[in-house]
């Protein structure tokens, strides 16, 4: 057996191994379409490398190596569209399709030219490159693609492209790829093809299987961060991603604050209209906050309580939101309660002073809190300062408004 050949039996077996990698992703998560069509892309890899390892069983070669260029092709494309579906994209099935026709009725025309011209050589090899650099473009142009692993895929992409497009060269290089069809698997550049396929599709495989790995992961601590109820963070999502914006609101020298909500008297709504009910008003409130906070942190950190923390705000700020809210949340028409009620609530607000970490932060404004409801409930407060107790604070507290 030539080494090329033994290369060709490797390469359908990682091929295989591979296929099957991406299969039991896609089954263990059937809504990854990203995981089956490259599943399907590594089994027509397959086929391509069992059609090459059967030429020199064919008389007239022509038939299996048109095949075999046509399989090889739509590999590539449908790992292209593994690669769109991955990075939220509409795979481009039908300049994709379209060019694998055209590139495939070329191929079987170019079987007149000699075998050893750069032309012949050049309509194998090109079509492959520009699929490569057609993955490539799909990265590139992906929102999605902002980590190393996806900088380092769109890297190998490119290298992968380059090396299709440099093997007619490399062919010319090593004395051409063999006298016919029959004599490619004995020819030096047929060894040094194959090995160059593994090291790329390996590569590319394995690249792709990271990426997958490293979305599932995110997208599993993102759902453990996640309150189903409210559809914001919950108490341990908010304190981890709370403390990284203070800190970094504290390096960059910018205002941040918090403030801290809590529904009035939401017992009294679950005893008197039902849960069903008092989920309806969480919901509300949390679509309020959503709404206002955009790319601030914002969690339920209790079971009517809520947290904010407004990165690039102060204390004035900060009351106005507060305020705003409250507002918002009072005129609100909650389904499944009587038309003329009215939900209220009550708002504690902290400034981070100098010195202070995230836990000062959220005590403060915590103390703030309680000050509100101790003051009749449906109204703003705002923390002193840190030098100041609760005794303190209730002293120098500013009651914005309410009716408590």
């Amino acid at each position: 057996m030539s080494g090329a050949n033994f290369i060709l039996l490797i390469n359908l077996s990682v091929a295989g191994l591979l296929a099957a990698s991406f299969m039991a992703v896609a089954f263990h998560d059937v809504g990854r379409r990203p995981a089956r069509w490259l599943a399907s892309g590594y089994l027509l890899g397959m086929a391509y490398f069992a059609i090459e390892f059967s030429i020199p069983l064919f008389a007239d070669a022509r038939p299996p190596v048109v095949a075999a260029f046509a399989v090889f092709l739509g590999a590539t494309i449908a790992f292209n569209g593994g690669l769109a579906h991955k990075y939220g994209m509409a795979p481009p099935w039908s300049p994709m399709l379209s060019f694998l026709v055209a590139a495939t009725i070329a191929v079987y025309f170019v079987q007149d030219l000699p075998r050893q011209s750069l032309a012949r050589m050049m309509a194998y090899q090109l079509p492959y490159a520009a699929m490569q650099f057609a993955g490539l473009g799909i990265v590139w142009s992906s929102r999605q693609a902002r980590g190393r692993l996806d900088h380092l895929l769109m890297a190998v992409l490119a290298a992968s492209g380059l090396q299709f497009a440099s093997k007619p060269f490399i062919a010319h290089a090593l004395g051409g790829w063999g006298a016919d069809p029959q004599a490619y698997v004995q020819s030096s550049y047929a060894l040094v093809s194959q090995s160059l396929g593994t090291v790329f599709g390996l590569a590319l495989a394995l690249l792709i299987l990271a990426i997958l790995v490293r979305d599932v992961i995110a997208e599993m601590a993102s759902k453990s961060e996640m309150d189903a109820l409210s559809g914001l963070l919950n108490r341990g999502g908010f304190t981890r991603h709370a403390e990284l914006a203070v800190l970094g609101a504290a390096r960059q020298g910018v205002p941040v604050a918090m403030v801290i909500a809590d529904l009035d008297h939401f017992k009294r709504i679950n005893d008197s209209f039902g849960h069903a009910s008092g989920d309806r008003v969480i919901e509300a409130f949390a679509g309020l906050l959503r709404k206002a906070t955009g790319h601030h942190v914002v969690g339920r950190v209790g079971g009517e309580e809520f947290a904010v923390i407004l990165t690039g705000a102060n204390l004035a700020a900060a009351r106005l939101f507060a305020e705003g809210t409250r507002h918002a949340f009072g005129a609100l028409p909650i389904d499944g309660l009587p038309v003329n009620s009215r939900c209220t609530s009550s708002f504690g607000i902290a400034e981070l002073h100098a010195g202070e970490g995230f836990s000062d932060l959220m005590r403060r404004a915590d103390e703030a809190l309680y000050l509100a409801k101790n003051a009749g409930r449906d109204c703003v407060r705002v923390s002193a300062g840190p030098a100041d107790g609760l005794a303190a604070a209730s002293v120098g507290q500013l009651r914005i408004s309410g009716s408590g």
